[in-house]
């Protein structure tokens, strides 16, 4: 355990947990839409009003690393990890936004599990990311094991989407845009890896 002689900028692990809940509402809304998309349109607006607000955090958090000389960990892993979290949350509006684009008259069942990875790796990140403030690789490691064991599951679920997406192709627009669908959600199970990633090394050298 490490004791810092000098007084650490706590403001940031706030910032860092304003982030991961607007992220977790996101992943909890791209869920729910999906599997009710009565109002796909509503609900895109809502998911896209939380990544403003994660926008808004992410300049907080890099104004703050130019005014603190004291940070908890390396200015580089902080500017990482804001910008990861932020990556995740773009990619959730980017989904929410094509499905209000596309409209489609049944969201399958392939776009349900991606989106329930996705909200199960915002669960862990929200879950992880208050640990931050103490340290512990017991209590966080595991976390980053089963975030990423969900991105593999999404590798996993992009595949056999877009198998059955082109096995019987009649609608070149309707593969054009369940593949860009599917796509996207995956992308964000990746981005959810890479906080996960970040907060390991963050741990392994902090703990």
């Amino acid at each position: 355990m490490r004791f810092h002689l000098i007084p650490r900028e706590e403001s940031f692990f706030d910032l860092f947990e304003k982030a991961s809940e607007n992220l977790n509402r996101a992943g909890k809304l791209l869920l729910d839409t999906l599997r009710n998309p009565a109002d796909l349109d509503g609900s895109a607006k809502q998911i896209k009003a939380l990544e403003e607000d994660g926008d808004r955090v992410v300049h907080e958090v890099k104004a703050k690393l130019h005014r603190s000389f004291i940070t908890p960990f390396d200015r580089e892993d902080i500017h990482g990890l804001i910008s990861a979290l932020d990556d995740v949350l773009d990619f959730i509006e980017a989904a929410s936004d094509r499905f209000a684009l596309y409209h489609p008259r049944v969201v399958s069942s392939q776009a349900v599990e991606l989106a329930e990875i996705i909200r199960r790796q915002t669960e862990e990140i929200h879950f992880v990311v208050p640990s931050l403030r103490h340290v512990v690789r017991e209590t966080v490691l595991p976390h980053c094991v089963e975030i990423n064991r969900l991105e593999n599951l999404a590798d996993a679920k992009l595949r056999n989407a877009l198998e059955d997406l082109f096995a019987a192709p009649t609608d070149l627009l309707h593969v054009i845009q369940w593949r860009e669908l599917y796509e996207l959600l995956e992308a964000a199970t990746d981005k959810a890896e890479d906080v996960a990633d970040l907060i390991e090394g963050i741990v392994l050298q902090n703990a």
